[in-house]
């Protein structure tokens, strides 16, 4: 079996603490049993939504376009892997001292309108993870209200009108309405939110990966 790393799209799976001090939480615990169970029989667990289908489309389309949203110069998209001992990751733009991240909501009712402070802490670990890979010193978590791709919104109709009995081409229009959003300011559909490095988290990341190596090691006897 190959040694544990952490990929840093899910540090905060492993960062779930238990009743104990240093102790991982059931989350934590349920996360390394299934990445071991893929690792045994050499299969990946198949994850896929449909916020995870807007999110994956439109972060691309994101990354494409952030230049005309927002004033990142040096911005590159990247398409680098980064990885080290403990951690792996490949950050969706990259500029001489920052790490960007791009994040499309599902919805209105999803989007971080009035967050002040980063509102996931997921993705607050994902970047610590990012700039210990890639040694920059500040990260940018950017979410976007993008409009949704026009097959999820047919997708959510038919199943409206599958429970309500209710026509698809009447309450097509509807659907379209709510779920796209050119009708809004660009600037009210773009949240950022600045994430300082944070060395003692890091640390803490590091930390747990080794206890998850532990955990592994003493699960395999």
């Amino acid at each position: 079996m190959k040694e544990f790393k952490i990929r840093c799209s899910q540090i905060g799976k492993i960062m779930t603490n238990g009743r104990g001090k240093d102790t991982m939480g059931k989350t934590s615990e349920t996360y390394l049993k299934i990445w071991m169970l893929e690792q045994v029989f050499n299969r990946k667990k198949m994850i896929s939504t449909k916020y995870m289908e807007k999110g994956n489309i439109m972060e691309d389309y994101g990354i494409d376009r952030i230049g005309a949203w927002i004033e990142l110069p040096d911005a590159i998209k990247n398409e680098q892997s980064f990885e080290d001992e403990f951690m792996t990751g490949t950050p969706d733009l990259l500029s001489p001292d920052m790490v960007i991240e791009l994040k499309s909501s599902w919805d209105f009712t999803t989007f971080p309108y009035f967050e002040k402070q980063c509102p996931n802490s997921d993705y607050y670990w994902q970047l610590q993870g990012y700039m210990h890979l890639t040694g920059k010193k500040s990260a940018k978590l950017v979410y976007v209200l993008s409009d949704t791709p026009i097959h999820l919104i047919e997708g959510e109709c038919r199943s409206y009108c599958w429970k309500t009995g209710e026509s698809f081409d009447d309450v097509l229009p509807d659907f379209i309405e709510r779920m796209t959003f050119s009708d809004i300011l660009p600037d009210e559909k773009i949240r950022i939110f600045d994430i300082a490095r944070s060395d003692e988290d890091i640390q803490r990341i590091i930390d747990r990966v080794q206890l998850c190596r532990e955990f592994i090691n003493n699960l395999t006897k």
